[in-house]
């Protein structure tokens, strides 16, 4: 039997680099570590926790400055005797690709600005790790929790991702990212009667989480479904909460290519060009992404193992900066990598892992319920897909609490509906933001948990149907 020996992320990336046979070579490698804890009718039901490595090996081979083709080949291997097998089949895979349609020079190392986010970080430190005891107060807190008659289900998730980039040409980056959320499902009733609610949170490191003021805050909510309300679909005044908001402009946010915009297919076109420049609304709303955010810091620079319309390989290693989408209203940037900002004569930006939304005034959700006559509060949206890229119209379904709103307090829970919106026609037709606050959105938090948002008055949101989801 053969041993396995086990390298040290720089290591694999070094081993790679140098058996490469390519004009040159990308190694990206990313060690996982991940805890999570489970619970189900006021009891926990699983823990556990897990350690694994990807790493890529990216091939290119050169038919001039600016043509190449490439090849990209994945292993979750951790035996040091399986690196030469990937690099081959990397370099094999480059030989008979298509000529790749962003092709740019690798970036100069030199040239390359590298912010006090990363640059501290030694080449050769070690991964950041995780375990079930980060979830030591929220155990807690939840016991107590379990002693309650509400039904309590629910979901903590910690990982922390290390990340190596090598080049062949000398960039050499590294990013450690912790990223946990929580969610907290409540039941009351049964039958007809049943009602529940939804609250949830993001963070790094659990120890800045309420557990005790999201189970009041879900308690406060369950306790709003004691009168029932049925309603037709229609539009109504709704009030969308900072979580309901974030999952609208992550999807938004995820429709910003500019090559996509330049060629006239997306809700970012227009006759002869895009719609950079264009207002939406009166209210001072940013909407922009930022490594550097407070809480929500993410690995600054690209680090990708294939091209998209949004990232390019060609331009792993490059710094991210805080890029603004929406500025005061008005539409300000798109996803340009180095080729489509070279192609179109755009600035080079890079899509965000955070999303951040300003402008609003100083009021919270509770000021805004206060000023409402008569109005729909959602509290989270469900299942959203995208209908019509040309105008982004998005559907969805309300879950977990719709409550009716009358004379400045919530007053019933309402039956859930269907909605059919984009997130642009609300930009466009917004009535007021209140105070922007970190909040975790429901629909995407796998995939995109980092954003802070205001909550939104919209005078006429469209509820297209009565759903029977709870």
């Amino acid at each position: 039997m053969t041993a396995t020996t086990v390298l040290a992320a720089p290591e694999v990336v070094e081993l790679a680099l140098g058996l490469s046979r390519a004009d040159e070579a990308i190694v990206l490698v990313t060690d996982a570590h991940e805890a999570s804890l489970r619970w189900a009718g006021n009891s926990m039901t699983t823990n556990g926790s897990s350690v694994s490595r990807t790493w890529s090996v990216v091939s290119i081979f050169r038919d001039g400055p600016n043509s190449a083709r490439v090849g990209s080949i994945s292993s979750t291997s951790v035996n040091a005797a399986d690196v030469e097998a990937v690099v081959r089949a990397s370099e094999a895979a480059a030989r008979t690709a298509e000529p790749a349609k962003d092709a740019m020079p690798l970036l100069d190392p030199e040239a390359l600005t590298q912010p006090a986010l990363d640059a501290d970080l030694p080449w050769d430190g070690s991964p950041l790790s995780t375990d079930i005891t980060v979830f030591e107060g929220v155990a807690r807190d939840l016991a107590a929790g379990f002693d309650g008659t509400d039904k309590l289900y629910g979901f903590a998730h910690h990982q922390a991702h290390s990340t190596w980039l090598g080049t062949s040409n000398s960039i050499r980056r590294r990013w450690i990212q912790p990223t946990g959320s929580i969610e907290i499902n409540g039941k009351r009733g049964t039958g007809a009667e049943l009602a529940s609610a939804w609250v949830g949170a993001g963070t790094q490191d659990f120890t800045d989480v309420d557990v005790p003021g999201l189970l009041r805050e879900l308690s406060r909510r369950l306790d709003w479904s004691a009168r029932r309300v049925e309603l037709p679909a229609g539009r109504y005044e709704t009030l969308l909460p900072p979580s309901a908001v974030a999952d609208l402009m992550i999807y938004l946010n995820w429709s910003m290519e500019g090559r996509g915009a330049h060629e006239g297919h997306t809700a970012f076109s227009r006759a002869g060009g895009t719609r950079i420049g264009e207002r939406l609304t009166d209210i001072p709303l940013t909407l922009y992404s930022d490594p550097a955010a407070p809480g929500l810091e993410y690995m600054p620079f690209v680090a990708a193992t294939s091209s998209s319309e949004a990232v390019s390989v060609f331009d792993n290693g490059l710094t991210a900066e805080r890029v603004d989408w929406l500025h005061e209203g008005v539409i300000q940037s798109l996803v340009y990598p180095r080729a489509t900002a070279a192609e179109f004569g755009a600035p080079v930006t890079v899509l965000g892992e955070n999303l951040l939304m300003t402008g609003g005034a100083d009021k919270s959700l509770e000021d805004m319920i206060a000023a409402t006559e008569r109005g729909l509060l959602l509290t989270c949206l469900w299942y959203i897909r995208e209908v019509d890229p040309a105008t982004l119209l998005l559907t969805g379904l309300t879950r977990d609490g719709v409550y009716l709103v009358e004379n400045g307090r919530v007053t019933a829970a309402v039956n859930n509906f269907r909605f059919n919106e984009s997130p642009l026609d609300l930009l466009r037709r917004v009535a007021e933001a209140g105070r922007t606050e970190i909040t975790l959105p429901r629909e995407w938090k796998d995939w995109f948990s980092r954003t802070a948002m205001p909550p939104l008055r919209i005078p006429d949101f469209h509820m297209s149907s009565v759903s029977q989801a709870t």
